[in-house]
């Protein structure tokens, strides 16, 4: 409630903000490592805010009508984006786009940080990790990688290792995390490079192979899942992380006051937790500002322009 009224204190904008629910709109389907996390954080900003805050779903366009839907919304805070590295590959993806990257959104605050997790069917040939990148470096481009949109994680994450092994990978769409696992589970998919929000729970159980991560050193809940790097592949690297946005001209104190929240959010120690078993944590404390949030945002913008770019994929209108 304290920083609902400190909102309210500060511009009558932020005033009208402070008596309308906050919609925080997810860009991929119910049930995936975004909507997870949005969900956790909403919860418990909506109790800082004292406003109630409602998770929309809005999918499609390789996350772009998320994004559209915020970059044209009231710039009072009263609606928030939550996206990853999607947002930043959309110019270089789509010709179509009805915002500009650069300048429809404010950044809010970095939310979570976490490798990536190359996970397979579990009929793929070997006995082992190097094994099944030894099968998927033989099969190339025979071998098939599910991703959740073009410029997505899941997707770049492909391209780079397709780079590092010397092919060009058949990348298959799907809408989300959760349908592609399915097809993994059902082995009609071979490969799928997914946040390890999504992918721990299966590679626990045994049901499908984890075979390499993104981290620089294994993580504690995945100790048979070796490094890239210890697969001899330490140009795959790749950070995933989420941040929340709202529409260029929110006012400064009210994006403060979200960043607030949103700080005393990844504060609870029972988020903490729960984020750590999902094999992610917060960013430190010092890089949690807006303006760390902007500077982190302007560099990997580019970044994965150059990745897109690299894969060869010309932009074309999202659908």
């Amino acid at each position: 409630m304290g920083v609902g009224l400190l909102i309210a204190a500060l511009s009558p904008q932020a005033h009208a903000q402070s008596s309308k629910t906050v919609t925080l709109v997810v860009p991929f389907a119910a049930g995936g490592g975004t909507d997870t996390v949005a969900r956790l954080i909403g919860e418990r900003m909506s109790r800082t805010l004292g406003q109630t805050v409602i998770i929309e779903n809005v999918v499609g366009g390789g996350s772009t009508l998320a994004n559209d839907r915020v970059a044209r919304s009231a710039p009072d805070g009263s609606t928030i984006l939550i996206n990853h590295v999607a947002l930043l590959a959309a110019p270089s993806l789509f010709t179509n786009l009805r915002y500009d990257t650069k300048t429809a959104f404010e950044p809010v605050g970095l939310v979570n940080n976490a490798p990536m997790v190359l996970i397979g069917r579990k009929s793929i040939p070997g006995e082992g990790p190097k094994d099944h990148v030894a099968w998927i470096k033989a099969q190339g481009d025979k071998a098939n990688f599910a991703h959740g949109g073009l410029g997505t994680n899941s997707h770049l994450c492909a391209v780079m290792m397709g780079n590092v092994l010397g092919f060009k990978p058949t990348v298959v769409a799907y809408r989300g995390s959760a349908p592609a696992i399915s097809d993994l589970l059902a082995g009609q998919i071979d490969l799928l490079w997914d946040q390890v929000t999504n992918a721990l729970p299966q590679i626990q159980a045994g049901t499908l192979h984890g075979i390499a991560i993104t981290s620089s050193k294994r993580l504690e809940q995945l100790k048979d899942v070796p490094t890239t790097a210890e697969l001899g592949m330490p140009e795959v690297s790749y950070s995933m992380w989420h941040g929340l946005y709202v529409a260029k001209g929110t006012p400064k104190e009210t994006i403060n006051a979200l960043n607030s929240a949103l700080r005393a959010a990844l504060s609870e120690p029972e988020l903490l937790e729960k984020l750590k078993q999902l094999g992610t944590l917060p960013f430190p404390e010092n890089e949690l500002s807006p303006e760390a949030h902007a500077r982190l945002f302007a560099s990997d913008l580019t970044r994965v322009a150059k990745l897109v770019e690299s894969s060869g994929i010309k932009a074309s209108e999202a659908k």
